[in-house]
């Protein structure tokens, strides 16, 4: 199988790799580009663990193929980091409120979350749920994550 050559923007950064044509953009930014934020859970797209936002848009890194990401640019949760060892506020509301426990999950909610914010930043509790509604979490009950991203939207919006 020939390698694909892949041009891409993550986290503010280009990047020129080559790669298999049928590894998945999940494996490409944990394996070749060590951004271990991004988790694998359910490999089918069903659990939002490996949310990333690509070209504006939540996607389920495990289900998009390398390619697909030519020329795009990818946001993962290390990308929300605006300052060498300073979380965003989104980051540092879902640890005030509670809303990390195991946190496998988190990572996923982030993304979710934060395109959320950015599209809407004073979103009601119905348009949070929605927003989150692909993010399975076995720990919080997402009272806790709810929680976090109505603080987030509070303190960004001061």
């Amino acid at each position: 199988m020939e390698a694909l050559s892949l041009e891409f923007k993550v986290n503010g950064q280009k990047h020129k790799l080559s790669v298999a044509p049928n590894k998945r953009l999940l494996d490409v930014l944990r394996e070749d580009l060590n951004l271990i934020g991004v988790k694998e859970g359910c490999s089918v797209g069903e659990c939002g663990a490996c949310t990333v936002i690509m070209d504006g848009k939540i996607v389920n890194s495990c289900m998009v193929l390398a390619g697909q990401a030519q020329n795009s640019e990818v946001l993962t949760v290390e990308g929300l980091e605006k300052e060498e060892g300073k979380l965003h506020p989104l980051q540092q509301a879902f640890l005030d409120a509670g809303a990390v426990q195991c946190g496998f999950c988190t990572p996923g909610m982030l993304m979710s979350s934060y395109n959320l914010l950015q599209a809407n930043p004073d979103p009601d509790e119905e348009e949070i749920k929605d927003a989150i509604t692909g993010n399975f979490c076995r720990c919080t009950g997402y009272k806790q994550i709810i929680d976090a991203i109505e603080l987030a939207a509070e303190r960004m919006n001061r």
